[in-house]
């Protein structure tokens, strides 16, 4: 009698959530892994250490916790990805934190996304973590000076249609980028 060969993969790389290979290899540089995550709504991130019992968070934070800071934007879009890693960073060193490894699990690299963002606040926060300059968005979107100058050049009717959280929120789309400097001096100031 002959055994099969054929071996079913783990649970997570048969639903696509791990890439195991990959992860194999963030272990073996034995630094803390910045875990970053981004939905429609929401950005995240996290500073992880593996231990052989499991990972542990050392830091977190998303960008829904960005409003005590005085952010009453979108909390989907690059200004509050890059505010998001600017809050973890800051967390991070106060946990101790020197340096750190990106782990974007299974994201495409794609050149000036938020996940990206998020590292820059990351690195802006004093942590040391390898990246290439190329790869994160400029400064005019990591300000949110594009959004704006959109805003400006939508018509009244487009303005109500595409801002209307914005506008509900009574928050002046032309002084996005203003806001975000105070919410960045803010998250600095405290120190998280």
């Amino acid at each position: 009698m002959t055994q099969s060969r054929y071996a079913v993969h783990l649970r997570r790389r048969r639903e696509g959530k791990t890439d195991f290979r990959s992860r194999k290899q963030l272990l073996y540089a034995g630094k803390p892994r910045l875990v970053v995550r981004t939905s429609l709504r929401y950005a995240s991130a996290q500073v992880i250490s593996y231990t052989p019992q499991g990972d542990i968070v050392i830091a977190a934070a998303n960008a829904k916790q960005l409003g005590p800071y005085g952010w009453k934007a979108s909390c989907s879009n690059t200004p509050a990805a890059y505010l998001t890693g600017l809050l973890c960073g800051m967390r991070a060193k106060k946990a101790g934190v020197e340096e750190s490894i990106l782990d974007i699990g299974m994201r495409d690299v794609v050149k000036g996304a938020r996940i990206f963002a998020i590292l820059k606040g990351f690195a802006d926060a004093g942590i040391d973590i390898p990246y290439g300059e190329g790869i994160v968005p400029e400064d005019d979107r990591l300000n949110g000076e594009h959004i704006a100058s959109y805003y400006e050049s939508l018509d009244d009717d487009a303005r109500k249609a595409r801002f209307s959280k914005y506008i509900k929120e009574g928050v002046d789309v032309t002084s996005l980028p203003d806001m975000v400097a105070r919410v960045k001096d803010e998250i600095m100031k405290k120190g998280e």
